[in-house]
C-alpha cells in the first residue's frame, strides 16, 4: 500500500469530478447496504461531506458501526475508498453545501430540523484507471487478444490515506 503524495493526488484528481458517491454502511443485521448520496464538496482532502437526513438509516447505521465505505464508477474510474462516517452538525458547512438541488429532498431548507452532515473519513484508497476511456480499452483488449498476453494500459494502486 502506498502513501506517496503522487498517489494521494492521484485520488484526489480522479474523485474531483463525481458527483455521486455510492456510500455503504453495515445495517443491524451486519450487511452491506450502499446508498447513493452526493459529494457536497469538490476538493477531496481525506473527508467527503453529504447532506442527509438525520432520522435516515446510515446516520442509524453509522452510530452503531462507524466503519462504511465510498465508490465512484464511470465508464473509464473505479474508486473505492474505505473509512469511517458520522453524523455532524454543523451549520455554517450546511448553509454552504446547501443548493437547488439539495432543497429537491429537503423543501425545508437547511433550517430543518432533520437536515444534517455527514462526514466521511478516508484511511484507504484503491482506484482503477484506464486513460483514454473507453478506445485505450479497447485497443488493450484488441492487443491482449492478438499477442496472447495480459490486458495492460490501466492503472491500479492501494493509497494509504492515514
Amino acid at each position: 500500500m502506498s502513501d506517496s503524495p503522487a498517489d494521494v493526488a492521484k485520488v484526489a484528481e480522479l474523485i474531483k469530478d463525481f458527483r455521486f458517491a455510492m456510500v455503504t454502511t453495515v445495517n443491524t443485521l451486519g450487511e452491506l447496504v450502499a446508498r447513493p448520496l452526493t459529494v457536497q464538496e469538490a476538493e477531496f482532502d481525506g473527508d467527503l461531506w453529504f447532506i442527509v437526513a438525520r432520522d435516515s438509516h446510515e446516520v442509524a447505521e453509522l452510530e452503531v458501526n462507524p466503519v462504511a465505505g465510498v465508490s465512484f464508477a464511470s465508464n473509464d474510474t473505479w474508486v473505492s475508498l474505505t473509512g469511517t462516517a458520522k453524523q455532524l452538525d454543523d451549520p455554517a458547512r450546511l448553509k454552504e453545501y446547501w443548493n437547488p438541488f439539495v432543497e429537491a429532498w429537503f423543501p425545508d431548507g437547511p433550517e430543518d430540523p432533520n437536515v444534517t452532515l455527514l462526514k466521511f473519513s478516508a484511511s484507504g484508497a484503491e482506484y482503477w484507471d484506464s486513460p483514454g476511456g473507453r478506445i485505450a480499452s479497447v485497443i488493450s483488449f484488441v492487443k491482449s487478444k492478438v499477442t496472447g498476453s495480459v490486458g495492460g494500459g490501466s492503472e491500479n494502486a492501494k493509497v494509504n490515506l492515514d
